[in-house]
């Protein structure tokens, strides 16, 4: 005699459709979301908020400009070319910086992602900028680039150049484009030894067996690969690039060729006290900075469309 066993009712009732909180756990919608809670609180508080803030001051012209034209700041910035014209000069300085800084880190990343002798030795000494801060790599410049600083001392001493005519590296647009290129490095190389670190090696032995060359492997093979990671790279290095300004104060000409965009905010808003242009600045630069990182992912897109990639 055989016996018939009776499935056990769900706790859905009798139409036999799961319970709600079992619908949405399937779908990853479980307690494990409060984790979020911390994470988004700290979004809000400290980038959501301020951003909202920032926005709306930006449309409250002061007063003093007898007008309530909410797009008044707006357009007085790009109606004054000396204003306007600090939008081309930071592009200018922080898209070479950011772009140089990703190059000159590859080369090294590719061979140091393997095990090289003295590996950690020379990951560290690369990385000691980031320890240095901005006012002291601009202090140290000043020692080794200015016109009685030591580069300028050996040059004289060799005859390359004379007292009255020392080479020109610093309070002009190259003693900017070397200080971010000092500091920006770092992240660079650390961003893209660790996209190249999480490319399966096998791939390039695969190339290598069936006769394909260093270079060849490594431009049809990690370099498509690397392409979403060196994105992502020159995007972060872009960002610290642009937002320049102990720099371009310390080191650059800040009424001049260095005239960025983040010293104009400044003077706006602590030397004419005048918060809804500084403001109005900050949006500014918020949107170029988000321009070129739309484009540059969209490039991005248009050069990997695989589904994995290096993954630091």
């Amino acid at each position: 005699m055989t016996s018939v066993t009776t499935p056990a009712p769900t706790r859905g009732g009798a139409s036999g459709r799961p319970a709600l909180s079992h619908r949405l756990a399937e779908r990853g919608v479980d307690r494990t979301l409060l984790l979020l809670l911390p994470g988004v609180v700290f979004l809000i508080a400290l980038f959501i908020y301020p951003f909202a803030y920032g926005l709306g001051l930006s449309f409250q012209p002061l007063p003093a400009h007898h007008t309530s034209d909410p797009l008044y700041n707006y357009k007085q910035f790009f109606h004054d070319p000396y204003q306007r014209n600090t939008i081309w000069i930071t592009l200018k300085i922080g898209l070479p910086a950011a772009l140089i800084n990703v190059l000159a880190s590859i080369p090294i990343a590719y061979r140091l992602r393997g095990k090289v002798r003295g590996k950690r030795l020379l990951t560290t000494a690369l990385v000691i900028p980031i320890t240095l801060g901005t006012v002291l790599t601009a202090t140290g410049m000043i020692e080794y680039f200015s016109g009685t600083g030591w580069l300028n001392r050996i040059l004289m001493a060799v005859h390359l150049t004379d007292v009255d005519h020392p080479v020109p590296l610093l309070h002009n647009y190259w003693g900017v484009m070397l200080s971010l290129i000092i500091s920006g490095f770092p992240f660079a190389f650390l961003l893209t030894l660790s996209y190249l670190s999480g490319i399966d090696p096998s791939l390039e032995s695969a190339a290598a067996v069936l006769g394909a060359g260093w270079f060849k492997r490594f431009r049809d093979i990690t370099l498509p690969l690397l392409a979403p990671g060196l994105a992502m790279t020159f995007c972060l290095n872009f960002v610290l690039a642009f937002s320049v300004f102990p720099s371009a104060v310390l080191l650059g000409d800040g009424e001049g060729k260095t005239h960025v965009i983040s010293i104009a905010a400044y003077d706006a808003a602590y030397q004419e006290y005048d918060y809804s242009k500084a403001s109005t600045i900050a949006m500014i630069m918020a949107a170029v900075m988000l321009i070129v990182i739309s484009l540059v992912l969209t490039g991005r897109a248009q050069l990997y469309r695989g589904s994995s990639g290096g993954k630091g």
